[in-house]
């Protein structure tokens, strides 16, 4: 650039001393010669000048956005992946106090209410993530039950299983997945990516096997036979979950949101019909302060977990999403793992290193 305004100001003296010697040449002539005057020239000297640093600043400014896209695209993975692990040993720490093991019902839904406003935030116009789109309840409902058992049920397997095995166990969720997709709707997935599967399974089963064994201290967390059966119920459950969501989105032509905004509340009121019948609340008055703010926190995590998804996909997609699913997957395994009490010659390592590499094939 600053050659071109070298060159911009020769070019202008050039034309100056042009129309000196133009001038005398017509005085000279007794004024009867016609002059062409420089300034258009000069102007049309300056404007391309101007039109240079205005296509260097849109340049600047090109380069610019994708850096500060990427910068926020990062700052979202790492909260998404943040209240994730967040959530997860919250839950589990509120689950282990016997004032809210039988609250589990009551717990989804508040969670539910928590989603469903977060969601009511976002769509604002203030906001704009999405614009709602209403549904009729009943259609919601068979949707709103399968959502329902895809959140209790994992946590109750949460409730009786160590982190380690309930985060591995969620890895079954793809091949049930693909198996009920063949199943009911004869769509297959690329035969590398099923024998993929086969080791994650297989890691699966044998974590089962030893986190299920008594331990050999007390200060080993271990799983129980309840939490292997839910586990393994709150599999089968998220995956229908899973099949139907894409199901409705098409059916209704919904984005995730969008769905999720109209289904959150009908989940959420839906359990309250079923606390009376399954929660027991009178231990909740012996309940210490610091679990309550525990509960709140884990509201919290869930909002940052919406709306981190919703920036993750929308920035890099949903290949993207599922890396930082993996992502997730490992980090929340090996704090699992470490909180434990396990020693690194426990014979459950080989199946959580056999899943991993499965999923990450």
């Amino acid at each position: 650039m600053a050659a071109s305004h070298v060159d911009d100001e020769a070019e202008k003296g050039r034309l100056l001393d042009e129309q000196e010697d133009e001038g005398s040449s017509s005085e000279l002539s007794g004024g009867r010669t016609a002059v062409a005057s420089p300034t258009n020239r000069l102007a049309s000297i300056d404007i391309e000048g101007l039109n240079e640093v205005d296509v260097e600043k849109e340049a600047a400014s090109t380069q610019e956005r994708p850096q500060k896209n990427g910068a926020k695209l990062i700052a979202w993975i790492i909260v998404n992946t943040l209240a994730t692990i967040g959530i997860i040993f919250t839950n589990k720490a509120i689950f282990s106090d016997p004032s809210f093991q039988r609250c589990q019902v009551s717990f989804a839904s508040f969670h539910f209410f928590v989603t469903g406003l977060t969601l009511f935030v976002l769509s604002r116009p203030r906001f704009g993530m999405f614009s709602p789109e209403p549904v009729r309840i009943r259609t919601l409902l068979p949707l709103a039950i399968a959502m329902s058992l895809n959140v209790i049920l994992p946590n109750a397997s949460l409730q009786f299983s160590s982190v380690t095995f309930y985060q591995l166990a969620r890895i079954l969720l793809t091949p049930t997945v693909a198996l009920i997709n063949y199943t009911f709707y004869s769509t297959s997935i690329p035969r590398p990516a099923a024998y993929a599967l086969i080791p994650a399974c297989v890691g699966v089963g044998i974590v089962s096997y030893y986190d299920s064994k008594a331990p050999s201290s007390p200060k080993v967390k271990s799983t129980s036979f309840v939490g292997v059966i839910f586990a393994f119920a709150g599999v089968l459950a998220s995956s229908l979950y899973t099949v139907w969501v894409s199901s409705y989105q098409r059916s209704l032509k919904l984005n995730s949101m969008q769905l999720l905004y109209n289904q959150a509340p009908v989940g959420g009121v839906l359990l309250l019909y079923i606390v009376p019948w399954t929660d027991n609340f009178w231990s909740v008055n012996h309940a210490k302060v610091s679990k309550w703010m525990l509960i709140l926190l884990s509201g919290c995590f869930a909002s940052l977990i919406n709306l981190s998804q919703f920036f993750i996909i929308g920035g890099a997609g949903p290949v993207s999403s599922t890396v930082v699913g993996h992502l997730k997957t490992c980090a929340i395994v090996t704090l699992g793992w470490i909180s434990s009490g396990r020693s690194v010659g426990d014979k459950s390592i080989f199946g959580i290193l056999l899943a991993i590499v499965g999923i990450i094939a």
